[in-house]
């Protein structure tokens, strides 16, 4: 029977075994390429083609390599780089304590609950293999010292270890808060400690179970009264159930002192980073869906409210109805908030922060950096690069600016990956490389 006369239900399993056997062979699967012009799809009011259904879904994996020696990234005009930590395993993410040591989170994927086998599953592996994700986890968070202020950790200690896919990290008072795969955890904190040994004690559960996006930040308020923690979703959209999505693509509200959760926003598919403005809004940055198109959907940057509901799985980008979602659900999609500000399709933004006390150019001075981990599912790449949105009146103003880039080779290998990003306390961006195994620092050549 040919391929387009099968029913919907087995036609999908079946491109994904095709793009399976064409990834196993280390080839690409066709898929869509990209229409819409430089540009087009970012900013605030993005532009949004009709999905495309394509025989197999568009791959286009950057084969991570790593960095060949003499190799680094390349820093726009009026910055240098230099490299804080290398040698790292898989680091994700980084924060930054008062006394200006930096935590870096070395990190991966849980191992699997359920060991049955699953064809999405299996293809999912290879690309994760492919892209340099595909290493176990060495959950662990690792302490950086820089002393002189040279650029480079002239420390490097073992801060803790025996976690659980540790991520986000955030101190209140003398308690260190961490966001395993599977719960929010705290440990007692001295300054200047450089090593951990207490028993994490958990705040409350974290949805976990098949963990499609398994990353969990978290950030305090500014009283530190309340934590925010992100969770992503359990699919790509709605595919495994909705059962399994309760509390997921959602930022979570936590209460340290009763260990109680509520919801505070929901309908983002995959938040990671977030910060404050400096007006004390709440902003985060989501990875939107995939499958419908190189020129669709764009991920973003927005302001959080509470309450607000942002479309996924349901729709996209306001009320845009994903056909693929059933049963449909038009009472969520009439009140789908439209995230502020688009940074293109299939870039991977992971990290993000606010500009606050920067030592960068001025023209970097009120924004928000975002670390790009780079597209799998777009003809040709996107993202694999820092970019800075600049603000203006409490607002995105724009198109993003690029900050850092070189990350893939001319032949469209990845030589790294960036995700976390932070402020130093000189002023300084930090950048966590995951492929190239480096925390970058990216500073003013000649200050301001």
């Amino acid at each position: 029977m040919p391929l387009l006369a099968l029913p919907r239900s087995a036609r999908a399993p079946l491109t994904w075994v095709l793009s399976g056997l064409l990834l196993s062979a280390g080839l690409t699967a066709c898929g869509d390429t990209a229409k819409l012009p430089a540009g087009a799809d970012m900013g605030a009011t993005p532009t949004l083609p009709a999905p495309v259904k394509t025989l197999f879904p568009t791959v286009l994996i950057a084969e991570a390599t790593g960095w060949p020696a003499g190799v680094m990234p390349t820093a726009t005009a009026g910055l240098r780089v230099t490299a804080l930590a290398s040698g790292l395993d898989h680091p994700r993410w980084v924060y930054v304590l008062p006394n200006g040591d930096v935590l870096v989170a070395e990190s991966n994927k849980p191992p699997k609950a359920d060991s049955s086998f699953s064809l999405k599953g299996w293809i999912t592996g290879l690309v994760m293999k492919r892209a340099g994700a595909g290493v176990p986890s060495a959950n662990r968070i690792t302490l950086l010292r820089d002393v002189d202020g040279d650029g480079v950790a002239e420390t490097r200690t073992v801060f803790m270890q025996g976690l659980f896919s540790p991520f986000g990290m955030a101190l209140v008072g003398k308690e260190l808060f961490i966001a395993n795969a599977d719960a929010l955890v705290k440990v007692p904190y001295e300054d200047g400690q450089t090593a951990i040994t207490a028993t994490p004690v958990k705040v409350v559960d974290l949805p976990a179970g098949i963990n499609h996006h398994w990353t969990k930040n978290v950030i305090a308020s500014r009283d530190g009264s309340k934590l925010y923690v992100t969770v992503g979703s359990n699919s790509n959209a709605g595919e495994n159930g909705m059962d399994i999505e309760v509390d997921r693509a959602a930022i979570l509200e936590v209460d340290p002192k009763t260990n109680t959760r509520r919801l505070f926003a929901s309908g983002l598919r995959n938040p990671n980073g977030m910060g404050w403005a400096p007006d004390g809004t709440l902003w985060t940055v989501v990875n939107e869906r995939d499958e419908i198109g190189s020129d669709l959907v764009p991920d973003y940057l927005t302001s959080v409210k509470d309450g607000a509901f942002y479309g996924w799985p349901y729709s996209y980008y306001g009320k845009n109805v994903d056909v693929r979602v059933t049963p449909p659900r038009p009472d969520l999609v009439a009140r789908a908030v439209v995230p502020d500000y688009a940074l293109g399709n299939h870039v991977a933004p992971l990290g993000m922060a606010f500009a606050e006390g920067s030592n960068l150019p001025a023209a970097l001075s009120n924004g928000v950096f975002v670390g790009e981990h780079g597209s799998w599912n777009r003809k040709p790449h996107s993202g694999y690069k820092v970019v800075f949105v600049p603000f203006k009146a409490a607002k995105p103003d724009g198109l993003p600016v690029d900050v850092l880039t070189g990350f893939l080779s001319p032949e469209g290998k990845a030589y790294g990956r960036p995700v976390g990003v932070a402020m130093d306390k000189r002023g300084a961006l930090l950048v966590a490389d995951d492929v190239g195994n480096v925390i970058w620092r990216v500073s003013g050549s000649a200050g301001r």
